[in-house]
């Protein structure tokens, strides 16, 4: 096998593992639910900032 051949087949595989762990991270989110536990969390601190937000109420 060439030095390219090499060159482009050790990229592949970089690209393989960070695929898998991009994989593994997204599914690990998914199956767990992390992102609505998340916002869960978050949901009170959101509620207090746009309580304090003044409206205009006019009809």
């Amino acid at each position: 096998m060439n030095k390219l051949g090499k060159v482009l087949l050790k990229l592949l595989g970089k690209l393989l593992l960070i695929a898998l762990g991009f994989f593994v991270v997204t599914f690990t989110v998914y199956f767990f639910n992390l992102d609505m536990k998340l916002t869960a969390a978050i949901e009170p601190f959101l509620l207090k900032h746009y309580d304090k937000i003044e409206r205009n109420t006019h009809l």
